[in-house]
C-alpha cells in the first residue's frame, strides 16, 4: 500500500467516526497516542520488560502513570501481562500481535519527529519571534 493510499484510508476512517465527539474510538486514541502510551508501546517493541525495567526505560514516568498506562494497554489487547508465581510475583509486559501492528506506525511517527526535531524547533522559534513583535 502506498503512502497516499494509507493516508486516504486513514482519512476515510477518521471522517466517519473519530471526528464525532461521542465516537468510542476517541478514548482509545487518547490512551494510545498519549505521551506515555506511545513511549511504552515503542519501548516494548525492543523486548518484553518487567515493571521496574520499563519504568527505567521510559525516563520520567511515575510508577502510578506507568501502572495506569499499562492497565489501559492491557485492556485494549495491545500489551500482554504475564505473572510468574514467585514471591514476590514477577510481572512481565510484552506486546501482543495487535500491539506490534500498532507499534509500527507509532515508531514511524517517533522516527519522523526525531528526524525533523531541528526543523520543528526552528519553526517554533520563528513563530515566537513573530508573535513577540
Amino acid at each position: 500500500m502506498t503512502d497516499a493510499n494509507r493516508l486516504e484510508t486513514a482519512l476515510s476512517l477518521l471522517a466517519h467516526d473519530t471526528f464525532a465527539q461521542n465516537c468510542p474510538s476517541r478514548k482509545i486514541l487518547d490512551h494510545v497516542t498519549s505521551r506515555w502510551g506511545t513511549l511504552v508501546l515503542a519501548a516494548l517493541v525492543e523486548s518484553p520488560y518487567r515493571f521496574a525495567q520499563l519504568r527505567d526505560k521510559v525516563a520520567g514516568i511515575s510508577e502510578k502513570m506507568l501502572s495506569q498506562t499499562l492497565k489501559q494497554l492491557v485492556r485494549y489487547g495491545l500489551v500482554d501481562r504475564q505473572v510468574e508465581a514467585t514471591v514476590p510475583p514477577q510481572v512481565t509486559y510484552s506486546l501482543t500481535k495487535l500491539g506490534f501492528e500498532l507499534a509500527t506506525p507509532l515508531c514511524e511517527l517517533i522516527h519522523w519527529i526525531g528526524q525533523h526535531t531541528d526543523d520543528l524547533f526552528a519553526a517554533q522559534r520563528s513563530y515566537d519571534e513573530q508573535v513577540a513583535h
